[in-house]
């Protein structure tokens, strides 16, 4: 019997206690906005905290919602004592849910989850707390099932040796693609733009390539077109924070130009994630726009003189036409196809 977690094998910051975690009234969150200059972790002791934290980007790709389901956790050790738990909970839902305005959807569904579990918890007289953490386990656990099921599909298409270009960090999909293309024999040369002003593909998506033995290189972010211009690159992948029933996607801004360059030189693009049943197109899609200051600013030290101004949109769409398929754990469908991912009733899951 295999008793293997499922994020075995995997690097530092993809194990479960490294990503986001309760423990005796606090969730200890990974600080991914220093790893891994520094290995910190932010202490959270109240669910306030961790939709800050959150908001913050201390986690981001899959994190927040691993976050969200461990701070529903602190919000029932919060209010353990009270007679009527229930509405302090919903309280809790809602603010983590709306802690970064593009994802809210998503986050929804896993806070929801959290007061559905608790009601049932109530009903039966279990520990609300106790209960709220093997729920936020057990979650941990399906979605990191269902991204092993999506990375086989995405293998399955990459040559015996292939180059891959990514964007961002795509969290557990980049982990998990790069163990199963391990265990089949195919050999990975990984191709990580910087991702400014966070720095997530040199800083994190590097760091689990090389902490699980792939040959990886890091460019500054206007180099996609060219190095896709040399014929080097067999595929370029991403994950997405949305992907719309028409097949938009809108991940971390940079996705769309890399997308386009890709089309251009022939080299193909799937995204990976299930998309999402509330969206129909990106009129409905809420894109984020951070504070400007992010941008003026490299790793903490501020990089412009005074009154220079920073602009910075989170995400950007990415039109279908550039997308070569979709990648799920149902398997891989064309943009234009979606209806048929819907036709099987599943659990949405986070993307990366």
């Amino acid at each position: 019997m295999n008793n293997l977690r499922e994020d075995h094998d995997l690097a530092y910051l993809l194990q479960y206690e490294n990503v986001a975690w309760y423990e005796n009234g606090t969730v200890r969150i990974l600080d991914r906005r220093v790893y891994p200059m520094e290995t910190r972790f932010v202490v959270c002791r109240s669910y306030e905290d961790v939709a800050q934290a959150i908001a913050d980007m201390v986690t981001q790709s899959a994190g927040p919602y691993y976050a969200a389901a461990h701070g529903m956790t602190l919000a029932a050790w919060q209010c353990r004592n009270s007679k009527d738990p229930l509405p302090f909970l919903r309280q809790a839902a809602d603010r983590i849910a709306n802690a970064r305005p593009t994802t809210a959807s998503r986050m929804r569904a896993i806070t929801e989850r959290a007061v559905k579990t608790a009601e049932s918890a109530l009903q039966n007289g279990t520990d609300l707390v106790s209960a709220l953490r093997k729920n936020a386990i057990a979650m941990m656990e399906q979605r990191y099932r269902n991204i092993a099921k999506c990375t086989s599909y995405l293998v399955d298409v990459m040559p015996e040796k292939c180059t891959v270009m990514t964007q961002c960090f795509a969290d557990t999909i980049v982990g998990m693609m790069l163990r199963e293309a391990k265990e089949r024999g195919k050999t990975v040369k990984l191709i990580c733009p910087e991702t400014r002003p966070f720095l997530q593909g040199a800083r994190l998506t590097a760091s689990v390539a090389v902490q699980q033995g792939c040959d990886v290189t890091v460019i500054c972010d206007n180099m996609p077109g060219a190095i896709l211009s040399g014929g080097t690159v067999d595929l370029f992948t991403s994950a997405a924070d949305v992907i719309c029933h028409d097949g938009t996607v809108v991940n971390k801004v940079g996705t769309m130009q890399i997308a386009a360059m890709a089309k251009r030189f022939g080299v193909p693009y799937y995204v990976t994630g299930s998309p999402d049943r509330t969206k129909q197109s990106a009129a409905d899609v809420t894109i984020e726009y951070r504070d400007g200051d992010e941008v003026l600013t490299h790793l903490g030290r501020r990089a412009v003189l005074p009154g220079v101004k920073g602009l910075y949109p989170a995400f950007d769409i990415t039109l279908p036409e550039y997308v070569t398929g979709i990648v799920t754990e149902k398997g891989i469908f064309s943009p234009g196809d979606l209806k048929a991912y819907f036709a099987e009733e599943t659990e949405d899951f986070p993307n990366s």
